[in-house]
């Protein structure tokens, strides 16, 4: 019943993303002013990143996939303007290089680096971040998003294919997370022990709760000291 590996969630759980994406999404605004003038005319970033949830409404089979839906928003953008030629990979890598752009909370990497003597550590994500751009890839065993499996939290396949890749059953998977649905009843509905990092201070927004609530990563050791204990 001792816990062997921890997944831990990525945007919100380990960095603020959302003040990020924004600044991206401001950086892609100018970068098509200079070379696609009529998309920025017409459409502010936040009308481009809607645009997302117009394809996501339109193609069900993508919504898994952020990076197919940007892409996809920014192709219905340039149709939509008049263009019939338009680089979406460059306007794509200008968003994704600065969505990356992450600044880890204080207490994360001393945190993983403890936890990965004694755990498993992986990391499941329904975003795109790049850990690798990050600089937090060599703290993981293994990191899974959406797109990788075809299905986002709080669906099974990602907690599954972490269990497969680990071989390990899901009660021996703590899953680190802030998103109630999602990370938690995501993770428990798979069978995996479940931790809310809450840095907010909200209140649980009602059903099950998780197995363990903390403020920040720093609560988490003392957390998995008191199921070990428990546990003996």
């Amino acid at each position: 019943m001792m816990i062997k590996a921890i997944t831990f969630d990525l945007d919100d759980t380990l960095w603020e993303v959302w003040p990020v994406v924004e600044r991206a999404e401001r950086l892609l605004h100018d970068w098509l002013a200079a070379r696609y003038p009529r998309i920025p005319e017409r459409f502010t970033p936040l009308e481009l990143r809607e645009l997302a949830g117009e394809v996501r409404a339109a193609r069900p089979e993508i919504a898994h996939d952020r990076t197919a839906l940007r892409k996809e928003a920014l192709n219905l953008a340039a149709t939509r303007t008049g263009y019939r030629e338009f680089d979406v990979e460059s306007a794509f890598a200008v968003f994704f290089v600065a969505r990356n752009a992450v600044e880890p909370f204080a207490e994360v990497r001393p945190t993983l680096e403890r936890l990965a003597r004694r755990y498993t550590l992986g990391s499941l994500s329904n975003g795109n971040a790049d850990l690798r751009l990050i600089g937090l890839d060599d703290m993981f065993h293994l990191s899974l998003n959406a797109i990788d499996v075809g299905a986002a939290k709080p669906e099974p396949p990602m907690f599954e294919e972490v269990c497969r890749l680990l071989r390990l059953r899901p009660h021996q998977i703590a899953h680190v997370g802030d998103d109630p649905e999602h990370d938690v009843e995501g993770g428990r509905n798979a069978g995996f022990r479940t931790v809310w990092v809450n840095r907010a201070g909200r209140s649980w927004p009602g059903g099950p709760r998780a197995d363990a609530e903390i403020g920040d990563l720093r609560e988490l050791e003392a957390v998995l000291a008191a199921w070990e204990t428990g546990f003996a």
